[in-house]
């Protein structure tokens, strides 16, 4: 019996020491993380008012999972599967063709690819 509350006790410190050894998450200046996750698609104009700050700032993605990307940007406005497993994610930075005050055919966007381990390998505004 006492065996067994031993075996439980390491398994829960184990867990518990693995789920905290996560790196943090990269701050960035002068970009309102929750203006830049409300504004989907971009059509509310707040992430076009960011784009000087994340063009300076996005190689801070690099080598970030796509699960930390979500959590620092949310879900992203498009993704694309490529070959060799490698993602996309697509950012809208100007208004999409999806917004209704949309005036650009090629709206401006954060895109980033993940190679197949599932990490940013590059980071590009278009």
């Amino acid at each position: 019996m006492s065996t067994f509350k031993w075996y439980k006790h390491c398994i829960v410190f184990s867990v518990l020491f693995l789920f905290s050894c996560g790196k943090a998450l990269p701050s960035f200046e002068g970009i309102d993380l929750q203006a830049w996750k409300d504004d989907k698609q971009a059509c509310h104009g707040a992430r076009s008012s960011m784009i000087e700050a994340m063009d300076t700032q996005s190689k801070k993605l690099l080598a970030l999972s796509q699960q930390e990307v979500i959590a620092l940007l949310g879900k992203p406005d498009e993704n694309e599967l490529y070959k060799r497993n490698q993602k996309f994610f697509y950012y809208f930075i100007q208004p999409s063709a999806a917004c209704t005050n949309s005036n650009t055919q090629n709206p401006k966007k954060l895109v980033i690819r993940f190679n197949a381990m599932g990490l940013a390998k590059e980071v590009s505004i278009e």
